[in-house]
């Protein structure tokens, strides 16, 4: 039988609850009552066929609580008159919060209403548009509204959350509730408060005028001519390996003429000498760090990633920042010359990207479109070490002083 049943009724008003129809009846007249919910009833034929069931449906649907239900009388040709439900209403809020059991939780809200009213008006329409956000939020939200007027006295107040002091509430808090405290904040404060330019919670900080702790970019010097950094040492024969944050990364003037970046740490620590040059770690840092230094803009940059979908998205992007980066063993010969170390890469992106040459461009398809392999990446550290050399001393014929030391 697929006739309405009791727990059908509930499961009508328990979807209002999830949508945060309910809750913002609490506080607005968001819905008109009474309310008619949808019943489906025995059919004359039922009554002839499973009298029975029908009378024990009648039952049951009489017995539920809060609901008011409308009744009608069939005169049926074998049963005689029968009354049977014709429709069920829930009459006022209250009766359908304690239907489902959600009469505290929306006294709950209503408080939080009510103070977010006095304390932070703006913030009404956030409460009215996420109820059970809000309502889960309730036993910090006092906190959360302590937030936000602190930074309404204090606007872009250049200082690190540690910083803070509001009562109740740390760092942590902070950082834990970035996401929501993001859309509290875009609501109550100025505009001139807010860099819009900065999302994502990783950037709340730069959105809302906070010192974030400093990007650090790490690089090694490849040409034991160069001068090195005041208390820099480094064992002999292994070239320093330095780590500096980026803005004294930006300030640095090294006289060099090349500049690789590679993904991969052991790249990295194993990338051989070579004149006038220096190797990036590229891991940890968004490519806005390095665009900020000024001076590598004047160097020839080299990109060595992974040859998959994600390796020239990435290349990709660093060229949004310098448009004249080349890719470094990313090619079609060093991949079909690897064929015994390809793997396979989890998630592949498939979207076009503008900026890459149109032999990168020829690689990049091949590998979204699954045309050598389904999924085909070789990742960079699989590239024999010769093979690294010999791509260096190509290099070094032209533009170089002298070749790469692989020794």
């Amino acid at each position: 039988m697929s006739w309405t049943t009791p727990a059908d009724l509930r499961a009508q008003v328990q979807r209002l609850w999830d949508r945060g129809e309910l809750l913002r009846a609490t506080v607005t007249d968001a819905m008109a009552w009474p309310l008619r919910l949808s019943l489906k009833a025995p059919s004359a034929a039922d009554l002839s066929d499973h009298f029975e069931a029908v009378r024990d449906w009648v039952c049951a649907l009489g017995e539920t609580p809060q609901v008011r239900i409308e009744w009608r009388e069939w005169n049926h040709r074998v049963q005689g008159v029968q009354r049977l439900p014709a429709a069920v209403w829930l009459d006022t809020l209250q009766a359908a919060l304690a239907f489902i059991g959600k009469v505290r939780q929306a006294q709950r809200f209503a408080a939080l209403w009510q103070q977010t009213a006095v304390m932070q008006p703006a913030l009404l329409a956030w409460l009215s548009r996420r109820p059970l956000q809000a309502l889960d939020l309730a036993d910090r939200w006092e906190r959360l509204l302590a937030v936000v007027a602190w930074l309404q006295a204090h606007p872009r107040p250049g200082v690190y959350l540690r910083q803070v002091d509001v009562p109740g509430v740390d760092s942590k808090f902070i950082e834990t509730h970035r996401g929501v405290l993001t859309e509290l904040l875009d609501l109550s404060l100025p505009p001139e408060a807010i860099e819009t330019s900065a999302t994502g919670v990783a950037q709340f900080p730069r959105r809302f005028g906070f010192l974030d702790k400093p990007v650090r970019i790490r690089f090694r010097l490849l040409d034991p001519a160069l001068p090195g950094l005041p208390g820099c040492q480094a064992l002999p024969g292994v070239l320093a390996d330095i780590t500096l944050d980026a803005a004294s990364f930006a300030a640095m003037t090294l006289p060099i003429e090349r500049v690789f970046i590679t993904e991969n740490e052991i790249n990295f620590l194993a990338f051989p000498a070579v004149a006038g040059s220096i190797v990036v770690f590229g891991a940890g840092y968004g490519w806005e760090a390095l665009a900020r230094a000024a001076w590598l803009h004047r160097c020839q940059l080299l990109y060595w990633g992974d040859i998959d979908t994600h390796g020239f998205a990435i290349l990709d992007q660093l060229r949004g920042h310098f448009p004249r980066a080349e890719s470094f063993l990313m090619d079609r010969e060093t991949l079909l010359a690897h064929r015994p170390h390809w793997g396979e890469e989890p998630e592949p992106v498939r979207h076009d990207l503008s900026r890459l040459t149109t032999k990168e461009a020829a690689v990049y398809d091949d590998l979204r479109f699954d045309r050598l392999q389904p999924r085909l990446r070789l990742e960079q550290e699989r590239i024999g070490y010769g093979k690294v050399c010999d791509r260096l001393a190509r290099l070094s014929s032209g533009a170089l002083a002298s070749p790469p030391d692989c020794s």
